[in-house]
């Protein structure tokens, strides 16, 4: 059977792309073909080779199977706000089918793909609808990427409630440290494990250029029902 996760933040700047990186990157080390995809992305840069957005080019590096740029990211914007206002500036729509599309196009090319949202677990991709709704539609089983620091937990269980209130499990968790200078950093990963459904996948330490690091040994990906190979 051929797997699909989403993998939703806490909000924005959270650190989704750091721990996506990780599980492409613990996948890979697995020998697991896996495909990374982010359907939606803003805060794009226009390029020789088009427009690309940064964290979906460190998808596309990650990723075990090999893809183009837009096999990775089917709508990327320039401007760094919401898509929804980002489409609306460019005179464009975000159109579910074409997301739908891009992740049956990839599942018949790997084993599994991880799909990264973008901002929280709302965000609007129009006036009328979110991205949340999309991934309702596929029924994909969330990862939750908790960005540590001051007030996470109330991000953490409201955006936990909110997936599970949508009909959505919540098959995982990581702890990504944003801010070395939380404190009672141990003290919050210990209510994160008591309050939130689904089990910790890892925690991921601060560290500089942690997007250009190979994060896999920071990622246990039993709890997706994997089989990692020893």
């Amino acid at each position: 059977m051929i797997k699909a996760f989403f993998v939703a933040g806490t909000d924005t700047d959270v650190g989704k792309t750091v721990a996506s990186r990780a599980i492409l990157h613990a996948a890979g080390k697995a020998n697991i073909q896996i495909a990374g995809f982010k359907p939606v992305a803003s805060g794009s840069k226009i390029t020789e080779a088009g427009v690309r957005n940064s964290d979906a080019l460190y998808l596309q590096e990650a990723s075990v199977v090999p893809l183009t740029y837009d096999e990775v990211n089917p709508y990327a914007f320039e401007e760094p706000i919401s898509p929804h206002l980002a489409a609306e500036l460019e005179q464009r729509t975000i159109d579910f089918g074409v997301l739908s599309q891009g992740l049956a196009e990839l599942q018949q090319k790997a084993d599994m793909v991880l799909v990264e949202g973008a901002g929280g677990w709302r965000v609007p991709v129009s006036h009328e609808d979110c991205l949340s709704s999309w991934v309702k539609q596929e029924k994909l089983p969330v990862v939750l990427v908790v960005g540590v620091k001051l007030g996470c937990l109330s991000h953490a269980m409201l955006t936990a409630e909110a997936i599970e209130h949508d009909g959505l499990e919540v098959v995982g968790w990581v702890a990504n440290r944003i801010n070395p200078g939380t404190e009672h950093y141990a003290e919050i990963i210990q209510m994160l494990e008591q309050k939130l459904p689904g089990k910790k996948l890892g925690e991921i330490p601060y560290m500089p250029g942690i997007k250009k690091r190979n994060l896999a040994d920071y990622i246990d990906l039993t709890p997706l029902g994997l089989a990692v190979e020893a």
